[in-house]
């Protein structure tokens, strides 16, 4: 006489109406988990702030301001210098007309100033602005093209962007100055971290 055994390993398989209501409630709750994190975001953005994580200014939080004293300006670089931020993946996704970020840089030179461009780095007014000599390279060794040395007087409609917080910034360094009409925003920092970068 033949003894049937049962299979240990059989479960069963949710029908199509159970899937479809496990797929729906599993859709519901990514939708409450992640409804805070896009809310944040929409009413910041809508409020005038500014999440930086990048390493050319200190993390933190950033906050658009019509103050003629807020020398931060968020622009979308025009050009070559758009081509190559957003190929090397310097910038992320954004409301750029190219589909990129924005960058975030301190503005550094304003119409009638002088700017001084040498191997030892940029000067304004004569002053050295730290951390800022092109490199020929960047932090994946692809090669870059600093801005030709020399003496320029800042025209109107124009201003020079460099970060001093990092010696690898992509700004005007390579491109020289940026037009007004790039500029979408002046900021002011809101709330930031201490930022370790490393100077190579």
């Amino acid at each position: 006489m033949a003894l049937r055994l049962s299979n240990p390993l059989k479960f069963k398989i949710p029908g199509s109406y159970e899937l479809h209501h496990r797929l729906r409630r599993a859709a519901l709750w990514a939708c409450l988990l992640g409804s805070p994190f896009f809310l944040g975001l929409i009413a910041g953005w809508v409020f005038g702030i500014r999440v930086n994580l990048t390493p050319s200014l200190p993390l933190g939080f950033y906050v658009t301001t019509h103050s003629s004293n807020a020398k931060l300006v968020e622009f979308c670089p025009q050009g070559n210098a758009a081509y190559i931020s957003l190929t090397r993946q310097y910038r992320t996704a954004g409301a750029c007309p190219d589909g990129g970020a924005p960058l975030l840089k301190p503005g550094v030179a304003f119409p009638g100033d002088e700017v001084k461009v040498s191997a030892n780095g940029i000067r304004v007014n004569g002053q050295l602005l730290p951390n800022s000599a092109g490199r020929f390279r960047d932090h994946l060794q692809r090669p870059l093209d600093p801005w030709p040395y020399g003496t320029y007087k800042v025209e109107p409609g124009t201003v020079w962007v460099i970060s001093s917080f990092n010696s690898y910034s992509f700004d005007s360094r390579y491109y020289g100055a940026i037009p007004d009409s790039a500029i979408r925003h002046h900021l002011r920092p809101l709330w930031t971290f201490a930022t370790e970068v490393p100077q190579q």
